[in-house]
């Protein structure tokens, strides 16, 4: 079986953006009427995700996506806490019904309500919503809810523990991921995105934050940002700041995904990252969708990547199938219910 860990609505129905639109326009005239929900169909639920993550899931040869919303819209620097409140659980509602249409081949991670400045306990209850009503298996949690300023605390700090307790008692994993960026000094998917990877990475080192969660769980994506470039560096700072080595430190508890959209790229990856540390990933349709010119193929095809390299088979079940089966328990416990 061959799980994507990393997918998102980036095809919804136009109705559920221009409800975000509405939601916006009244921030700046009270005077407009509170805007409602899309009423969307069930049939521009399949045309959007028949035609597109749907149809490319199959073509590329993959079985299921673990599937949240839109990064770049979840936006909390936008707003305010009640508006972020409903822009998430119409986000995340709308993930649900996906998976009702098409349990075989999605399940949902979440999208969580923060805002700057906000505690992020208040996300704790949409958390606990949608793993327990709504069957989802984990959470998108923003290191950076201000949009590209950094004005939450590092991810080791015990501003983050409520939510961490909650995650531990769900068990859970956080994939780290940051939204749009209203700062213009970083492009969101070519600087933002990554810029958030590797300061993730750099926290869990600085921190012992699991030493106080030691089954706490973490997927830093597209690939760990700049961490396997420059793991000598890691490997030398945690040394300088008289941290434990990496292994034992950090990586018991974070792994990497694939989307990394060429070929060197997965290479580097995976001679640096332990196996274990690994999950495909893909991001599709997602931050690269065009087709490279030097190899005729999607950038964002990553399962050829990962086929082309010379690991044993074993090896490659783990990082298509197993580890994301470890990482996400509750995934595994509703594969293994219908028979997987």
């Amino acid at each position: 079986m061959i799980i994507d860990c990393h997918g998102h609505y980036t095809t919804a129905p136009d109705a559920h953006q221009e409800f975000r639109k509405q939601q916006l326009a009244r921030m700046d005239d009270s005077d407009l009427p509170m805007p409602k929900r899309a009423s969307i169909s069930d049939d521009e639920i399949r045309d959007s995700i028949e035609q597109n993550q749907l149809k490319l899931l199959r073509e590329r040869g993959a079985d299921m996506t673990i599937f949240s919303p839109r990064a770049s819209t979840m936006a909390h620097h936008v707003g305010d806490e009640a508006i972020s409140k409903q822009w998430t659980s119409a986000c995340n509602d709308l993930i649900q019904r996906v998976v009702e249409l098409y349990p075989d081949y999605f399940i949902g991670v979440c999208q969580l309500p923060q805002s700057p400045g906000v505690p992020i306990e208040n996300s704790v209850d949409e958390l606990d919503r949608c793993i327990n009503d709504l069957g989802f298996v984990g959470c998108n949690l923003n290191p950076d809810p201000s949009g590209g300023h950094w004005t939450a605390p590092p991810l080791t700090d015990r501003h983050w523990y409520p939510f961490y307790e909650k995650m531990v008692e769900l068990d859970v994993p956080a994939m780290i991921h940051v939204s749009s960026s209203c700062n213009p000094c970083f492009h969101a998917t070519g600087a933002h995105y990554i810029n958030a990877d590797t300061t993730a990475f750099m926290q869990f080192i600085e921190g012992d934050l699991f030493r106080d969660f030691p089954d706490l769980r973490f997927i830093i994506p597209h690939g760990g940002g700049a961490v396997p470039y420059h793991w000598g560096r890691y490997r030398g700072l945690a040394d300088m700041l008289k941290r434990p080595p990496l292994p034992e430190h950090v990586m018991k508890n974070v792994f990497f995904d694939t989307c990394v959209y060429h070929q060197p790229g997965i290479d580097l990856l995976f001679e640096v990252i332990d196996i274990d540390n690994i999950l495909f990933g893909s991001e599709m349709v997602g931050a690269v969708r065009g087709i490279d010119p030097q190899t005729g193929h999607y950038f964002d095809d990553t399962k050829r990547y990962i086929d082309a390299l010379a690991i044993p088979d074993h090896d490659k079940r783990k990082v298509f199938e197993l580890n994301a089966r470890r990482v996400y328990p509750r995934l595994d416990s509703s594969l293994k219910a219908r028979g997987k």
